[in-house]
């Protein structure tokens, strides 16, 4: 199988990758810097995995980036049976406490970081990108069929817990930006269901899990390693782990049978905050 991930180089989509690999797939790693994706296929390539790991250097909140990289897949491969949308920013965080009506416009309106622009950078990796990049791959998607015989192609798109919290946990852009995310998701699966197309799109939205996006960072083999304050309230009492984000994905992918859902794995946090 063919698969073409963004944000495929560290945390989440690391952790995906080596999921698909492992299980056979040829996997396209897409990212904005190259080096972070040389550093994953050298380091996780191998005699161990079943599939491959093809880093593709590329900005998909860039609609020319994401027709070059349609351009360029489409002349190495006659399908694509899985696109993985996992690119993602968090922008800044607010106070949002506040003792008067006043404290409140102060941090959450005055402040410098409170822009537009910020918004609009935020909706346009974790939204935006989501509708051009699965939209520009609609044909390949659909040729998976006729590659692989009752295969439908699949489109998984990562979320978050937190697109279903009520609380806006001091960074509301991205909150909302993945609730958007979620509808959108869904919204992309009525539209190739009512066309008739054999295409599922869905989406997984993830509790706390080890990322640069939570912990700042990542090491030389671009991973992630979560303190404890990060997942103290979450029921499971740990972090996800890959295996958690590995089950989720590969579900979404061989159960031809789920379309237009997403699939929530926090380990109980959710139950904690509530929605």
């Amino acid at each position: 199988m063919r698969s073409n991930l963004s944000g495929g180089g560290s945390g989440i989509g690391l952790m995906i990758t080596q999921a698909l690999a492992v299980n056979g797939a040829k996997v396209y790693i897409v990212g904005r810097t190259g080096e972070k994706l040389d550093t994953v296929a050298k380091e996780y390539n191998g005699d161990d995995i079943d599939g491959e790991i093809i880093p593709l250097q590329g900005d998909v909140s860039k609609k020319e980036d994401i027709a070059r990289l349609y351009n360029e897949i489409s002349t190495r491969e006659k399908c694509l049976c899985i696109l993985v949308n996992n690119a993602g920013v968090s922008g800044s965080t607010f106070q949002q406490e506040a003792q008067s009506p006043e404290e409140a416009k102060k941090n959450l309106f005055d402040s410098d970081d409170a822009t537009f622009e910020e918004w609009e950078k935020i909706y346009r990796t974790n939204v935006s990108q989501i509708y051009f990049t699965t939209t520009a791959f609609l044909p390949l998607l659909a040729h998976s069929t006729e590659e692989h015989e009752d295969y439908s192609g699949t489109v998984i798109n990562i979320a978050s817990v937190s697109g279903l919290l009520k609380d806006s946990q001091h960074h509301p852009a991205y909150n909302a930006s993945k609730s958007a995310a979620i509808h959108l998701s869904r919204m992309l699966a009525n539209l190739v269901a009512q066309n008739r197309f054999k295409i599922r799109v869905n989406s997984i939205s993830p509790g706390v899990f080890p990322s640069e996006m939570t912990t700042g960072g990542s090491g030389q083999d671009q991973k992630s390693y979560i303190p404890k304050e990060k997942y103290d309230k979450v029921p499971a009492r740990r972090p996800g782990k890959e295996e958690d984000i590995a089950r989720a994905v590969i579900h979404l992918v061989v159960n031809q049978y789920i379309n237009g859902h997403n699939e929530l794995v926090d380990g109980g946090y959710s139950l904690i905050e509530g929605y």
